[in-house]
């Protein structure tokens, strides 16, 4: 009997070496310099708040809160891929160059934020866990599939999504709200239109041509600009609050009064420049970054491992035990190394 071999169709697997330099891309999908700003936010909440938990389940917290923040990014870059592509600061995202596919990055992005609520509500407590589940569909079906090509108040109301990390890193902490994370809410959403409008007057002629409604596209610059300067105007004596109802030391009042001063300045210099006067934006935008970190890096540096008397505090005294005592979880330096070199890209 002569036997006849039956060629064997070949099946090329994915390398390994492929599948790594994949790693870079998904990271990239989750915005991680703009999650290292929600997520360092966040920490302070948590740090400064009357009760902390164990540092093993503040840890499980804080990486909860981070893949939370980057589920979201992922989730933006998904639906946004058809503007991403013809916009020049976001087309080298990996959706446009076509590294990741629009289904992978959803399955990746739905497969993180259900991990992320599930690890925080376990870590932590049901209020923080349904915080950043509201968190995270604010920003996707809210800002980024409703508002952001829909009207040029976007950036206003969606800026809501980017101001909760201290509340729910204060709500893992204690359980509750309370006034304190309140008013760092409100910093972060006043701080936000300022900090994107002025990315965006340089960027209003790609806005234009992807569709998107920005202010600058709508209104035009001179607008943009008066608004910017009274939502930097509006946000010094904000900014001032922690201070002044006792949750926060001298340290913070010092650093918020100088940083919102320069900040004011600076939107005061972007509404009288000149049209083509790109600098004067790009200089706002830039020191917009650094003044929040700054805010909160004094706010934490200011309470230390204290706890100070808040006049109008709606939270419950200190946990009992060593858990109000605990020294941070991790330095502070670590946190914010890269929080203030957020790229344009990533916004």
């Amino acid at each position: 009997m002569k036997i006849t071999a039956v060629p064997v169709p070949h099946v090329q697997l994915p390398s390994r070496s492929h599948s790594a330099t994949r790693v870079p891309e998904f990271l990239a999908l989750m915005k991680p310099r703009v999650m290292l700003l929600a997520v360092f936010t966040a920490f302070v909440g948590l740090m400064i708040a009357p009760a902390r938990p164990d540092p093993l389940l503040g840890s499980a917290a804080i990486l909860a809160i981070a893949a939370g923040a980057g589920a979201s990014g992922v989730l933006n870059m998904w639906y946004d891929a058809d503007i991403d592509a013809v916009m020049t600061r976001t087309a080298a995202r990996p959706i446009p160059r076509g590294t990741i596919s629009r289904a992978q990055a959803l399955a990746f992005g739905l497969v993180l934020a259900c991990g992320a609520i599930a690890v925080l509500g376990i870590a932590t407590n049901v209020k923080a866990a349904a915080l950043l589940a509201f968190t995270i569909f604010f920003y996707v079906v809210v800002y980024t599939i409703w508002l952001k090509r829909q009207t040029p108040h976007n950036i206003v109301i969606g800026g809501a999504a980017g101001a909760l990390p201290p509340v729910i890193g204060w709500a893992a902490a204690t359980g509750r709200i309370g006034l304190e994370p309140l008013i760092l809410f409100l910093i972060i959403f006043l701080w936000t239109p300022p900090h994107f409008w002025a990315l965006s007057l340089n960027r209003a002629d790609e806005y234009g041509r992807a569709g998107v409604p920005m202010l600058p596209v709508v209104a035009g610059r001179a607008a943009t600009t008066r608004r910017i300067a009274i939502y930097s105007v509006l946000l010094l004596p904000v900014s001032l609050l922690p201070w002044w109802l006792g949750f926060a030391g001298a340290i913070y009042g010092l650093a918020a009064a100088v940083c919102g001063l320069i900040l004011v300045g600076l939107a005061w210099q972007l509404d009288r420049s000149r049209h083509g006067d790109r600098g004067a934006a790009h200089r706002l935008f830039g020191f917009s970054i650094l003044y929040l970190f700054v805010l909160f890096a004094a706010l934490l540096a200011g309470n230390g491992n204290d706890r100070w008397p808040s006049r109008f505090s709606l939270s419950d005294a200190p946990a009992a035990g060593g858990a109000a005592q605990a020294k941070p979880l991790w330095r502070l330096n670590r946190i914010a190394a890269g929080a203030i070199r957020v790229g344009t890209s990533e916004v």
